[in-house]
């Protein structure tokens, strides 16, 4: 029978200068309740409120791009696309790093140093988009560094991963994950109004705005966040990851769902433009599909914890196959109403999907633990593997979202219609939910009676 510790964390270092804490116990039951629980929530809390700036940055671009042309620009539909699709390859890309950073420097003092390099991004937005002079190569390098707003959610969840049990990682993953999702739409809906404040069109105001709230986030992570010596580690287990198997197919999941969702967050708006010549849907409806597709995620969470992530998965998969249909079929019959809400369909598919796999990561690493012995070593082994596993997945996973813009691009470029794109993603979710049946559900296979 395990010890019983009802002791609160050790934390060493200067104060809140430097805060680590040694002991960090979640699964033990009357640690969680007594100490564990009120820590976890309160960087929760906090992780929450830096990765929904991060995010905020990241998409800035996506409503930002619909008013460039009336400000002096004269970028084409693919041209402005690409200044949605670039911050999310780079921020993409970012997750890699970023995901290493958590071991090397702490959870909170890495929160506390990203928040900080939100500042560029934000600054080089509210300079360069009022100056066409610059020309587009200019502006679409200083679009690519909103991605450091896109790095943020792999440490972010990598860190609160540590925090949480086994048994609520979904729903605390899922309301991390959901908090900084919301930056999309809380973006997509404020920055049109905050342009032309004063009367006028001014889209400066948009990157203005997120240099004081960047610079909040961070001096909240200082004083409230922890590190957890637990977290901080050799980078040993994070590459030992990219061994497993599942750590690549999780990665493809991620790709039809996150991707999904970033991809199509960035891409709404201007598709709202560029299919049906709707700049006031786009400027005060579009930020709904970001919404609701973020508030859905800690509900894939929720529901994984309870019935299984790979069932849930597999669901939103087949949910998404038919909003990828309906979309289809809006282009072909010019149907605004049926293209608007096949996209919140496609929106809430994409949200519950993000929660879903992410707790798919957790139990699947966690069997692999328990395969290995399920001595406290091994489990703390696996637990750091499953953080680099997010960090990886997330990275490989938020490619989608610069494919899905840039496919969307080619399409309209190549076709002047963006139904050969729309078909691609109805066979690719099919392919998808075929996948995810054949690892993880089918009853002859190995992980098919683990509930993964």
């Amino acid at each position: 029978m395990a010890e019983t510790v009802t002791t609160p964390p050790t934390v060493t270092g200067e104060g809140a200068r430097r805060r680590w804490i040694d002991h960090w116990d979640p699964e033990n039951e009357q640690f969680w309740q007594q100490t564990g629980r009120p820590i976890a929530r309160r960087n929760l809390i906090w992780s929450i409120f830096a990765e929904h700036i991060g995010f905020s940055v990241w998409l800035l671009w996506s409503i930002v791009v619909v008013r460039l042309n009336d400000v002096g620009w004269s970028l084409s539909t693919s041209q402005i696309l690409w200044l949605t699709a670039v911050p999310s390859g780079v921020g993409a890309f970012l997750r890699l790093p970023y995901t290493f950073a958590v071991p090397r420097f702490g959870g909170r003092n890495w929160t506390v140093a990203s928040a900080l390099l939100l500042i560029i991004p934000s600054a080089g937005l509210a300079w360069a988009v009022e100056r066409p002079e610059i020309g587009y190569p200019a502006l679409l390098l200083i679009a690519a560094t909103a991605g450091l707003g896109g790095g943020n959610f792999a440490s972010s969840m990598a860190n609160i991963s540590f925090f949480y049990p086994e048994r609520e990682k979904g729903f605390a993953l899922g309301l991390n994950a959901a908090g900084g999702n919301l930056g999309v739409a809380v973006v997509q809906k404020l920055v049109p109004q905050i342009i032309v404040l004063g009367g006028g069109l001014t889209l400066a105001y948009a990157g203005l705005m997120y240099i004081p709230l960047a610079v909040i986030a961070a001096v909240c992570a200082f004083l409230f966040m922890d590190n957890l010596t637990e977290a901080k580690a050799d980078p040993g287990p994070v590459w030992q990851s990219l061994r497993h198997r599942d750590t690549w197919v999780m990665s493809l999941l991620y790709i039809g769902t996150f991707g999904s969702f970033i991809g199509y967050s960035s891409a709404f708006p201007t598709l709202l433009v560029a299919v049906f010549d709707r700049q006031d849907i786009a400027l005060t409806w579009a930020f709904l599909g970001a919404g609701i597709g973020s508030l859905a995620r800690p509900l894939g969470g929720r529901l994984s914890d309870r019935i299984g992530g790979a069932q849930v998965t597999m669901a939103s998969f087949a949910a998404l196959a038919l909003g990828a249909a309906a979309g289809l079929w809006s282009v072909q019959h010019a149907s605004l109403g049926v293209f608007f809400v096949s996209f919140m369909f496609l929106f809430v598919a994409t949200g519950i999907g993000n929660g879903s796999t992410y707790r798919m990561i957790s139990r699947l690493f966690q069997l692999k633990g328990l395969r290995e012995g399920g001595s406290p070593e091994t489990m703390l082994r696996t637990r750091r593997e499953a953080a680099g596993a997010l960090g990886v997945i997330s990275s490989v996973g938020a490619f989608g979202g610069f494919a899905v813009p840039i496919c969307y691009a080619w399409s309209k470029s190549a076709f002047g219609t963006i139904e050969p794109a729309l078909k691609f993603y109805l066979v690719f979710f099919l392919v998808l939910l075929a996948v995810t049946w054949w690892r993880y559900l089918r009853r002859s296979s190995v992980l098919g009676s683990e509930q993964i």
